[in-house]
């Protein structure tokens, strides 16, 4: 099947077009029209153009045109569920909880629309300030250009379109390139439930030749990337002036206190590193655990590893689906081969067949393996066993990335002191990094970026502050 891509409301089918391959198994899902120049031109066009009207729709509007996307994506569900398991590799079971993650965004975004946009500031505090009185107000920003990554090809394109909707700032959605055609389908819902059609534009292809320019265009006002810290670096570098956010990449890690429920740490553990065969931002990539229950943890983490089915993401009993090509499951072996060259044990897993590669549990790494280090975006895990949380904080700390941490524990006061002392945007009690809620602030700082999303936090950067000062006379 073909599918036109979407400039200003506008569906256009390019001379330029591209094939989709299912990970599993190579099949065809689709053929997919590409931007070309003039295309992601009238794009831009349109969008600033359609500030104009975008930014004059009442609340009551932008909250019925959410609703009415929640309710068509409620209606659609297994049709995008089935596209995201085809293009992504996510097992169907997985793909409808992203489907359903997706309406809880719409549903918060809506709310969002009967929220307070504003604040009565006491200006009269000021030594300046005797008979002022006023408030500041939030304004959309402009076009906003969404960056989307492969893995959650809807609901991240969600927790950027919605807020931008939300607000009434226009659109233009350059979705990865392994996965265009749920961003397409998302173009066309929100088309459907009534935003302005030149508000609304999808552009697949080349990020360096879509992206990149867009970017830079001063037409556009905002700017907000998910995708690794590489590209993340050189796409900042060419804003210049405009509102951003960023969410990178990370080596997420979790610690396990001796106190802690060791079986349900075991169980949480292997689902956050092997879900979506372990590509998801703030998958377990790292584990400390004190070395007194390293032994007994490390024998539930296997165990729980090796029960795992690995397969065709379209069959419902599928735990583990393919990665997204079989570039990255070579580049998955080149991280454990290097691993064990530099001492660390594989447990269990460490072979693929293709695309599909088996669950994977290392221990004993040193710091400096490329599992630790990089991003490992793969089924897999490293556990590591420390003195005490004191090594553990330092060696979670010990990384470029900073998005979220876990830890497993009894004691409150070991809970404080990692929130406290750890380096990451976001530290989750006695369950995994992987721990996302859709209404969270998320988001990191050093390479895994800046800025947060969750829709209440999106909007920060998607308006502007203005504010409204009035000197007045007494009677």
């Amino acid at each position: 099947m073909d599918y036109p891509l979407i400039a200003g409301g506008k569906e256009i089918y390019s001379d330029e077009k591209f094939e989709i391959h299912s990970p599993y198994d190579g099949s065809i899902v689709g053929r997919v029209s590409a931007a070309t120049e003039e295309i992601v031109e009238e794009a831009i066009s349109r969008a600033e153009f359609s500030f104009d009207e975008t930014s004059h729709l009442c609340a009551r509007h932008r909250e019925d045109i959410l609703l009415r996307a929640k309710n068509l994506l409620t209606q659609r569900a297994e049709d995008f569920a089935r596209t995201i398991s085809l293009e992504m590799g996510k097992t169907i079971r997985e793909a409808r909880g992203e489907v359903s993650r997706a309406q809880e965004t719409l549903a918060l975004a809506a709310a969002l629309t009967r929220e307070p946009i504003g604040e009565v500031l006491p200006y009269d505090i000021a030594p300046n300030g005797a008979k002022k009185w006023g408030f500041y107000q939030r304004f959309p920003a402009g076009p906003v250009l969404a960056i989307t990554p492969f893995n959650f090809p809807l609901n991240l394109a969600m927790h950027k379109i919605a807020p931008a909707i939300s607000v009434g700032n226009p659109f233009i959605l350059k979705p990865a390139s392994a996965t265009p055609i749920t961003g397409l389908m998302l173009g066309k819902l929100i088309l459907d439930a009534g935003y302005p059609a030149d508000a609304v534009s999808v552009l697949p292809g080349s990020g360096a030749k879509i992206a990149e320019p867009i970017a830079a265009d001063d037409r556009i006002k905002v700017v907000t990337f998910t995708g690794s810290a590489e590209v993340g670096k050189k796409l900042a570098a060419k804003v210049g002036m405009k509102h951003i956010a960023m969410e990178l990449g990370s080596n997420s890690a979790a610690i396990v206190l001796a106190d802690a429920d060791l079986l349900r740490a075991a169980d949480r553990i292997v689902l956050g590193a092997m879900a979506l065969a372990g590509q998801v931002c703030i998958s377990v990539q790292r584990v400390y655990v004190e070395e007194t229950i390293f032994d007994t943890l490390v024998e539930h983490i296997v165990s729980a590893s090796t029960k795992l089915r690995l397969g065709d993401p379209l069959q419902e009993n599928t735990d583990v689906g393919p990665v997204i090509s079989e570039k990255d499951a070579v580049r998955i072996e080149g991280l454990i081969a290097d691993a064990v060259s530099k001492g660390g044990n594989v447990l269990c897993g460490g072979k693929r067949n293709g695309t599909l590669f088996e669950p994977t549990v290392l221990t004993n790494v040193p710091q400096n393996a490329d599992v630790i280090q990089k991003e490992a975006f793969a089924p897999l895990v490293v556990v590591n066993p420390v003195v005490d949380i004191n090594e553990a904080i330092a060696m979670v700390n010990d990384s470029r990335y900073g998005l979220q941490a876990g830890i497993f524990t009894a004691d409150i006061r070991a809970a404080r002191k990692a929130f406290q002392e750890i380096n990451v945007g976001g530290v989750i009690v006695n369950d995994v990094p992987t721990f996302r809620a859709d209404v969270m602030p998320y988001g990191g700082i050093k390479d895994s970026g800046m800025g947060r999303e969750g829709p209440k936090f999106a909007v920060e950067h998607m308006t502007y502050l203005k504010a409204f000062v009035v000197h007045y006379e007494e009677e």
